[in-house]
Parts: structure tokens; C-alpha cells; sequence
């Protein structure tokens, strides 16, 4: 295909440039792309791709990373119809495959697959998701910390896994993580130390992969020079999205693929690096021109697709103020549009009803539930708003809740599957058998150590006396998994097996089964779209879907429905109209994240982020008290509250300031008592359990 054949008249002339970028197919110099919020990022990668692909690049070996299995296919599927419409073949061409199109996680398995024998791996490893790793941290730590549990305090298991994924994640030492994100924890390093070799054992004695493990052992080999050049020499091109995002050892193995930077392109915006609760550092972006001599090239994408000026012109002013950052000002593509708002409201109680109040008024003017959103900081700041909502008859969808992964039921399916698959793996193996009736922790244990991931697991069952409870499931367990093991190949009918052994164990150990064996019709669906067991198993940990049935809220009720966010969740999505609750600081900042002058930074970028949500409406409300419960030598109180530090007086030009419904006054006592009453009825309460709760 002829190179003149991109750039695509489509794009404007920064992403033409970043297109463009080197000469043909061939790999080129490293390359940084700033695309700030709603500047065409995807379409522009997308574009840079096909031209790759057009000009003579052999798409497998183009190497795309992203954080979501998602992105990487409508990545793929953009480039495509980029070089469908560039070759004349129309839009119904078959695109070319890009098989390396994935996230890290899931990338680094299929290379450490590909090398495990190589690596010192065992080639049927399987992965364990966040649930199974703490599952087995509880045991290591168990025996650990048994005779001194009760003398003091002693992270639980899930405190543990954090840690330990901070350190691997971070590539810093133990000491530092305590010291600067777990300092409660900072005396007790030794015997964390320990507990994390148990853990590291454990793993390596079964068989099994955590999330971490897939990005350490990933960096561990391309540690060696030689296997690092021969991966290397996989790809000719590398491209990263959404570099803000990463963390130390994901742009360690960027570093160790390719050294010099060659066929190197990484895309982000440092003004939306929102994530270092996962170890994820802004460093990573802001530093990687400098890592290149000669410094890679930086392209800014600064025409904003999405907002109106005056929103455009408000979040610049938000964002100018960050103490480091790559200088860019959004300008909008969008005439018109109004100046977001600050409004001010009494106190939690009344901002949720401003809220309500507000959605309705917008959905009269014509701006449907759906193209409406709530965010927040924290997914406790919208209980009252919950409330509101509820007691208005508005239904809405809140985004940040259970992983389907974690549901009860999900999880029984999948450890049967995961045992299956690689008998080692204890944890697995523990919860499949404890789904049997009469059989406990005891039990289970004992009959693991029986086992203890011979080649004939299937045989031990079988020779096993089960309780008198168990005569009849062990039987019919052993009976399955002689089968699934014998017919690995029927792919997925063994799906199939597998869910109608289960249904009457979901009737037995769940009230709600109906609901639950809904999730798994799901779950079956999905296991159809993937060629077998192995590759069901590793893509559905590291790509979960977002939610289970039950939480599926007014969306499976309603036509619309308002949307209820964390900020964090809706990185990447966009609204017609945007209400932020508590702009104040101790919400934004949060006061947990103003310890270090980096964490109150992030806290600016994620204000940043909830602002350029927003396409034609903003509106931040700022109460002036909280109330507060059980205050320790004081009691129940309002405390007063301050707008945020993000927004100061000099920003005031950039907003109409309202006050809802009127300037707040001060409570009396006896006021505060009887607003509080009002707040929260008993009957609300009630209602919202009902509507919301979902089932244990």
C-alpha cells in the first residue's frame, strides 16, 4: 500500500503529525503522544496503527498494550476500518489480525507460556485472580501468625496482598512501601517478610500465577540479555496506550523490550494519571522523553472534542495550577455553551436533594438519565444521593461495586475449573471440595493432602471415605472430573457438565439460586467464545466482566436510567451533563491522600478528570457542613467544610456561583437534631436496603 496514503484527511494537524511519525513501516524513533481529554486518542493510535500496517509493517509483529481486552479490540477494529477505507476494499473488509493486541497481564501470560520451560515454569500454570491470592495468603499468614493474633494487631490477609503487590509493583523495597503507605505496619516488617516467602513457595509449589507474578516473571526474563533480545526481535513495533497509568515494572519491561526506544510509541496524558492506589506512577510519562538519547519525540494533542470552551477553559485553570506536568491547554472544537457552576448547598442532605432536583430539570429540557452522570471521590459519598434518588423514583446504575469474578457462585464454578486444570493449586481445590455436602475446612484439608496434585487426583477421590453427608456427591464429583480431565477437548461442553453438577449445590447453599444460575448461563456464553479450557480460564481472570446480574440495577429495569460513579470509574467516559459532589476539602483532597505532596497532586488530576467529563453542563457542589457521627469526646455534630484547595479565589472567574436554595445559615441545635431526623426515615432507609442491596 502506498504511505501516501495516510495521514487520513479525517484527523487534524497534531494527530496528523503523531500518524506520520517515522519513515513507513519501519521501526522508527521513540515517540510520545500527549492526548489530553477528549482529544481523539483512540482515533489517532488507531490511525498511527494502520498507517504502520499500511505502509508494509507485518501486523504480528506489532505489539499493542492497553489495559483492557476492550480497548485492544476496538483498537483493532478502528486500524481495520482505517485500512479498509485506505485500499478501497470498503468497510466490510476483514481487517488484518493483530494478534498481539492485549493487555500487560495478559500478554505477559501467553510469553510466559510460550517460555515457561525456559523460565523454570511449569507450561499448565494457572493464574490466580485478587480472591484466590488472598485465599492463600490467609493460609500462609494463618500459620504464621497464629500464637500472636490475639496479642496485637496484624494485617489481615487482603491487607497482606496489598502490600506485597505495591512492592512488586512499585520495584520497591519492603521498608519503603511500610513507611510510606503502610506506616501502621512498619514494625512488623520481618514477619511480613517471612509470610511473603511462604506465599512465594506456596505459589511456586502449586503451580500458580498471581496478577503481579505475571508482569514480575515477565521482567525477569527479559532480565537475561539473551531472551530479552530474542523477545525483542518478536516486534518491530511496540505501541503502549494510556502510559499515565502504568506502573515501575510495566515501564521496566517496556525499557528491557526495547532498549533504545526503537518502534516505540506510548500515548497518554499525564494530567489524567489517576491510579497510583495501584502503584501506577506519573513518573513513568513525565520522565520518558528523557530516557532516549536523543529524547523521543513529544506531540501534544490539545483540540478537545468533547467540551464546551467555557468547561474547557475551567478545567485548564484547575489543571495549570499542577506542580508538574507537560504544558498544554486544551481548546475546544465546540462553540458556545455555558460557564460551569459552583453551588453552594447547606450540607449533604441538601446537595442531594440539588442533585435530584437538577437531574429532573435536565431530563424536561430534553437531556435523558443516560446522558446524564453523578461522580464522586469516594463510593460512600453517594449514600444520600442513593436516598434522594430512590425516594424521587429515579433509577440509576452505580459504577465501582462487585467484580462479577467475586461472586459466591462464579468463584465455586471457576475453582472447580481452576482445580481441574492444575490440581497443585490448593486453594482452587479447597473451595471445590468444600462445595460437596458434610465436607469442611478438616475435611478439605485432609483429603488436599491426600491428593497433593499427584497425576491421578481423580483416583485418590475416588478411593476416599467420604461423610455420610458426602456418600452420594463425592461419587458423582469424581464421576465429573474423570470426565473433564478424559475430554479436554470437548470445549465447551464441559461447561455444560459442569453447570448441571452444580445447580442442585447452588439450590442447596443459596437462597437466591434462580438469580445466581442466571450469572452462570452468562458465564457459559462467554466460555463460548474461547477454543478452550486453559485460554477461557486465563482471559476471564485477567479481563473480568464488570458486574453480576443482581447488580444490575435500573439498567435491566428502566429505559434509562442515571449513571453513579466513582471519578475513577468513569476515566474515559463522557456525559452531556456532570454533577461532582463535595468539592471540599477532606473529600477533594480526600483527607486519607494528603500525606505527600505527589498524592495531594493526584487528587488535582482526578478533580481534572471529573470536570472533562462533561460536554455541554458542570456543575460542582460545595456543602458548607457534614454531618458527623459518634466524634470521638464530642458526639454527634455538623462540622463545617471548605471548598477545595483545587479551587481557588483566582478561579472564581471561570464559574457562576449559586447557592441552593438559598445562602446556607447557621444551624441551631436543636435544628441540626431535627434536620438530621429528616435525613435519614427509617422507611428511606428501608427502601434504598431493598432496592439496592444485593444478596450475600
Amino acid at each position: 500500500m502506498p504511505t501516501n496514503a495516510f495521514p487520513a484527511p479525517a484527523l487534524n494537524a497534531e494527530q496528523q503529525q503523531a500518524v506520520a511519525h517515522g519513515a513507513g513501516g519501519a521501526p522508527g524513533s521513540p515517540l510520545l503522544i500527549i492526548a489530553g481529554a477528549g482529544s481523539g486518542k483512540t482515533q489517532t493510535l488507531a490511525h498511527r496503527v494502520a498507517r504502520l500496517v499500511g505502509a508494509g509493517a507485518d501486523p504480528t509483529r506489532v505489539l499493542l498494550l492497553t489495559f483492557s481486552r476492550r480497548a485492544a479490540a476496538e483498537l483493532e477494529r478502528r486500524a481495520g476500518r482505517v485500512l479498509a477505507a485506505a485500499t478501497g476494499r470498503g468497510a466490510a473488509a476483514t481487517p488484518p489480525p493483530l494478534p498481539w493486541a492485549g493487555t500487560f497481564h495478559s500478554v505477559g501470560a501467553r510469553l510466559l507460556r510460550q517460555y515457561a520451560l525456559r523460565v523454570g515454569l511449569p507450561d499448565n500454570f494457572t493464574i490466580h485472580d485478587r480472591g484466590d491470592s488472598e485465599d492463600l495468603m490467609a493460609l500462609v499468614r494463618q500459620e504464621r501468625v497464629a500464637a500472636r493474633a490475639t496479642q496485637s494487631r496484624f494485617p489481615a490477609a487482603a491487607t497482606c496482598v496489598a502490600i506485597y503487590s505495591r512492592a512488586v509493583n512499585s520495584e520497591a523495597p519492603l521498608p519503603d512501601v511500610l513507611a510510606e503507605t503502610y506506616p501502621w505496619c512498619a514494625h512488623l516488617e520481618h514477619e511480613l517478610q517471612e509470610i511473603f516467602d511462604d506465599y512465594v513457595a506456596a505459589k511456586q509449589a502449586q503451580h500458580v500465577l498471581d496478577f503481579d507474578d505475571l508482569l514480575l516473571y515477565w521482567a525477569a526474563m527479559l532480565g537475561d540479555a539473551a531472551l530479552a533480545a530474542e523477545v525483542g526481535a518478536q516486534f518491530d513495533h511496540v505501541l503502549v496506550d494510556e502510559y499515565q497509568d502504568t506502573n515501575r515494572l510495566q515501564a521496566t519491561i517496556l525499557q528491557r523490550l526495547k532498549p533504545d526506544g526503537t518502534g516505540v510509541t506510548v500515548v497518554g496524558d499525564d494530567a489524567q494519571a489517576i491510579y497510583g492506589f495501584r502503584a501506577a506512577t506519573v513518573r513513568n510519562i513525565l520522565d520518558f522523553p528523557r530516557q532516549y538519547a536523543p529524547p523521543a519525540t513529544t506531540i501534544a494533542l490539545t483540540r478537545n472534542y468533547r467540551s464546551t470552551a467555557p468547561i474547557l477553559a475551567a478545567s485548564n485553570a484547575v489543571i495549570a495550577l499542577a506542580a508538574e506536568r507537560f504544558t498544554k491547554d486544551l481548546a475546544s472544537d465546540r462553540g458556545g455553551g455555558t460557564q460551569p457552576r459552583w453551588v453552594t448547598v447547606a450540607d449533604e442532605s441538601a446537595q442531594a436533594q440539588c442533585v435530584a432536583e437538577h437531574v429532573l430539570a435536565q431530563r424536561e429540557n430534553g437531556v435523558g438519565l443516560k446522558s446524564q452522570a453523578v461522580l464522586f471521590r469516594t463510593s460512600s459519598h453517594s449514600a444520600q444521593v442513593e436516598l434522594e434518588l430512590t425516594r424521587r423514583n429515579i433509577p440509576f446504575v452505580k459504577f465501582g461495586g462487585l467484580r462479577f469474578l467475586d461472586a459466591a457462585h462464579v468463584k465455586d464454578v471457576l475453582s472447580v475449573l481452576r482445580w481441574l486444570e492444575n490440581p497443585r493449586g490448593r486453594v482452587a481445590g479447597f473451595r471445590a471440595l468444600r462445595l460437596l455436602p458434610g465436607v469442611g475446612p478438616a475435611t478439605a484439608t485432609r483429603w488436599l493432602d491426600a491428593i497433593d496434585g499427584g497425576a491421578d487426583a481423580v483416583a485418590t477421590l475416588v478411593a476416599l471415605a467420604p461423610p455420610p453427608a458426602c456418600a452420594e456427591a463425592l461419587p458423582a464429583f469424581a464421576t465429573l472430573a474423570a470426565r473433564m480431565r478424559a475430554r479436554r477437548d470437548d470445549w465447551p461442553a464441559q461447561m455444560d457438565w459442569l453447570l448441571e453438577w452444580y445447580e442442585p449445590h447452588a439450590e442447596r447453599l443459596y437462597d437466591d439460586a434462580a438469580v445466581r444460575l442466571a450469572d452462570l448461563a452468562q458465564l457459559r456464553r462467554i466460555a463460548g467464545t474461547y477454543a478452550d479450557r486453559e485460554r477461557f480460564l486465563t482471559e476471564l481472570t485477567l479481563d473480568p466482566p464488570a458486574a453480576v446480574s443482581d447488580e444490575a440495577g435500573a439498567g435491566g429495569k428502566d429505559d434509562e436510567y442515571l449513571t453513579l460513579s466513582t471519578i475513577h470509574s468513569a476515566k474515559g467516559q463522557e456525559w452531556k451533563t456532570v454533577q461532582v459532589l463535595n468539592c471540599v476539602d477532606g473529600c477533594m483532597p480526600s483527607d486519607l491522600a494528603t500525606g505527600r505532596a505527589a498524592d495531594i497532586e493526584e487528587e488535582r488530576r482526578l478533580l481534572y478528570v471529573a470536570m472533562t467529563r462533561a460536554r455541554d453542563e458542570l456543575t460542582l457542589l460545595i456543602p458548607q457542613r457534614f454531618y458527623v457521627h459518634q466524634q470521638r469526646n464530642m458526639g454527634d455534630r455538623y462540622v463545617q467544610a471548605s471548598r477545595s484547595r483545587f479551587l481557588p479565589d483566582g478561579l472564581a472567574c471561570h464559574f457562576v456561583q449559586e447557592a441552593w436554595p438559598a445562602a446556607p445559615a447557621a444551624l441551631t441545635v436543636r435544628d441540626a437534631a431535627a434536620a438530621t431526623a429528616l435525613d435519614l426515615p427509617a422507611r428511606m432507609r428501608e427502601a434504598w436496603k431493598r432496592a439496592r442491596t444485593a444478596p450475600a
